[in-house]
């Protein structure tokens, strides 16, 4: 089906693996595995997202300003949040290009305003594929001059007490009082997830650097488990868990560092020139935990 529309919610569905996907945002809003939810409606800005799209790049903006290539920038909130936050995707309305009961690719494209100074055409594709839910997102330089891009994804994973996360890091920044990424060291013990353990009871609002691009969730109480995989474009990611939620966590795949406007070598963010394109793609793959034998 070729179709260039605004619409509403869509189901996909491949055999044990149903997502429901939105126009607005070309957001997630559910998912399920064997009837188990493993992204939960918590982001966004109504509450209604389980995994959005970061485009033309993540996180916040220090100072709501950058500059690049000799030219000072300003951006304006974009919502209750004082600074510029997550790009302006997940706030817009996307068209759908192309769907069937597997795939929805959505577009979405702006002009440099006040708000912030990209243009950019971008696109998302949520595609099932067997038992995995495959991401694809890409955004293209449509402005008169060439200025840092970057992208993300960002889940919401469902958090049961004994969710149990895999994932290897060299480097963890710290965080500042304003959310912003503070100094960069060895990562500590508590966010160490070299080897599976279940998540802290803590805050944590932090980036990660040093990644292979893989990670591994297992729910036992659902009785599911996920490895998800991101493109080498892709090679960090932030790790956040609210002390006034507990049934979520976002591990979120990142090309760039929070932030990278005022770090050095922009943080990982790639200098596009006019229609120059960046992508990255996210799999999460779905199984069922094996069966532990009963104690005797």
């Amino acid at each position: 089906m070729n179709q260039e529309r605004a619409v509403g919610d869509i189901e996909l569905r491949h055999g044990e693996l149903a997502v429901r996907v939105s126009a607005r945002g070309a957001a997630v809003t559910a998912a399920t595995f064997r009837g188990m939810p493993f992204l939960v409606a918590a982001g966004g800005p109504d509450g209604a997202m389980a995994n959005f799209a970061m485009v033309p790049f993540g996180n916040r903006v220090e100072g709501n300003s950058m500059s690049f290539a000799g030219r000072d920038y300003a951006f304006q909130p974009n919502t209750a949040d004082p600074l510029y936050r997550h790009g302006d995707g997940w706030l817009g309305l996307w068209q759908l290009e192309d769907s069937s009961s597997e795939h929805a690719r959505f577009s979405f494209s702006r002009s440099a305003d006040r708000v912030s100074p990209y243009a950019y055409l971008t696109r998302q594709e949520i595609r099932l594929a067997g038992d995995a839910l495959v991401l694809t997102l890409s955004v293209e330089n449509r402005g008169a001059a060439a200025l840092p891009f970057g992208l993300g994804q960002h889940p919401f994973f469902v958090r049961t007490p004994e969710t149990r996360l895999t994932i290897a890091a060299d480097r963890y920044w710290s965080e500042r009082p304003d959310h912003l990424p503070d100094m960069a060291g060895p990562v500590p013990g508590y966010f160490d997830f070299r080897s599976e353990k279940l998540l802290p009871q803590r805050w944590m609002n932090n980036a990660f650097e040093g990644w292979n691009g893989r990670a591994a969730i297992a729910w036992p109480e659902l009785g599911i488990q996920a490895v998800l995989e991101a493109d080498g474009a892709l090679d960090r990611f932030m790790l956040y868990m609210p002390v006034d939620r507990n049934d979520f966590f976002c591990l979120e795949p990142m090309s760039h560092l929070p932030n990278g406007h005022h770090l050095p070598e922009f943080g990982g963010l790639i200098p596009l020139a006019p229609g120059e394109v960046l992508s990255g793609k996210v799999t999460i793959d779905l199984s069922a935990l094996p069966v532990q034998p009963e104690e005797r």
